[in-house]
């Protein structure tokens, strides 16, 4: 990874972080959580952005609609969560891996 690669990366987290800003205080309080939740036990893949790009485009599109951020996602955002990585690997299954000595799937 060059120096062009982290100043692009930052700018698209830059950009990233702006657009959740402009999202209503529900859905950027409800947002930090999936952020939190996801960055502790979620999919190892979660630095390519996909998942969460995905999810500022969804909330967006609900906050246009005028949807409160739990009609969208329901009230267990765990849940909600789990429900998005269900066939990821996750750091979860990493680590429980590196507790019992066996390899994953």
């Amino acid at each position: 990874m060059g120096i062009q690669d982290i100043v692009e990366g930052k700018k698209q987290w830059r950009a990233h972080t702006a657009r959740v800003k402009a999202l209503p205080p529900d859905y950027q309080i409800v947002y930090k959580e999936i952020q939190r939740y996801l960055f502790k036990v979620g999919p190892i893949d979660l630095a390519d952005g996909n998942l969460l790009t995905g999810i500022v485009d969804f909330f967006e599109e609900g906050a246009s609609a005028g949807k409160g951020v739990l009609e969208l996602i329901g009230a267990d955002v765990a849940a909600f969560c789990d429900g998005l990585t269900k066939d990821s690997r996750t750091n979860a299954d990493v680590y429980q891996e590196s507790l019992s000595g066996r390899p994953g799937k």
